[in-house]
C-alpha cells in the first residue's frame, strides 16, 4: 500500500472521468459520483488513466488517501459495492426492496429504514444486501441497518454482517458449574 499512491489510477472504457476545477466527476453503468480534490494535490487526466501529484513531501499521506477514494468511486460507478446482512433468531423478518427496509426484529413495532440516494436494498429469505456505487455510503447504510439489532453475546441474535464472527460469552449456568467444580 505504501507505493500505490505513485501509481496511476487506471480506468476501462464503460466509465466515464473528467477533471474541471478541482473536482474529479466519475460517470459509469451503476452510477454518478464526484470528489473535490484539494489545491495541494495535482491532478492530471490522460484518456484512460488519472495521475496524482504533490509538490511538497509533507502532503505524501493525502495523496495516498485521495488516490484510494478515486480507485474506489471508480470501481463503485463500473462495477458497485455490497454488503450482505443477515438476520439470525425466530421470527427476524426483513421486507422491503428499493429504497425502504422494514425490519421485524423482536420490537414491539416494524423498524423502516430509508436508504440515501443512490443506495437499494434487496432482500431475500434472511439476507438484506445493501448496494451501491459508493463505498463509504453503502457501508454506513449497511452499518445503519445493523445498529436497529445488533447481535447480542449470548445466543449471536440479531443482525450480522455475512460471516462475521460473533465471540459468545458463557450464561450464568454455565458460569455456576464451573464455579462448583473449582471449588472443590
Amino acid at each position: 500500500m505504501g507505493k500505490l499512491r505513485q501509481k496511476p489510477i487506471i480506468f476501462q472504457a464503460p466509465t466515464n472521468v473528467s477533471l474541471e476545477n478541482g473536482r474529479i466527476k466519475m460517470a459509469g453503468p451503476k452510477g454518478d459520483l464526484q470528489i473535490d480534490i484539494p489545491a495541494k494535490i495535482d491532478a492530471q487526466l490522460e484518456p484512460t488513466k488519472v495521475k496524482l501529484t504533490v509538490a511538497d513531501e509533507k502532503d505524501n499521506p493525502l495523496l495516498g488517501l485521495y488516490n484510494s477514494l478515486i480507485r474506489n468511486a471508480i470501481s463503485g460507478v463500473s462495477s458497485g459495492w455490497q454488503k450482505t446482512l443477515e438476520l439470525v433468531g425466530v421470527g427476524f423478518r426483513a421486507q422491503g426492496t428499493g429504497s425502504e427496509l422494514i425490519l421485524n426484529v423482536g420490537f414491539s413495532h416494524p423498524v423502516k429504514i430509508t436508504a440515501p440516494p443512490g443506495v437499494t436494498f434487496q432482500v431475500s429469505e434472511n439476507k438484506i444486501i445493501v448496494s451501491g456505487a459508493d463505498k463509504y455510503l453503502v457501508g454506513e447504510t449497511a452499518a445503519s441497518v445493523r445498529r436497529v439489532k445488533p447481535p447480542e453475546p449470548y445466543k449471536g441474535k440479531g443482525i450480522r454482517y455475512l460471516n462475521e464472527v460473533i465471540r459468545k460469552k458463557l450464561g450464568k449456568a454455565a458460569k455456576a458449574v464451573g464455579a462448583a467444580s473449582a471449588a472443590k
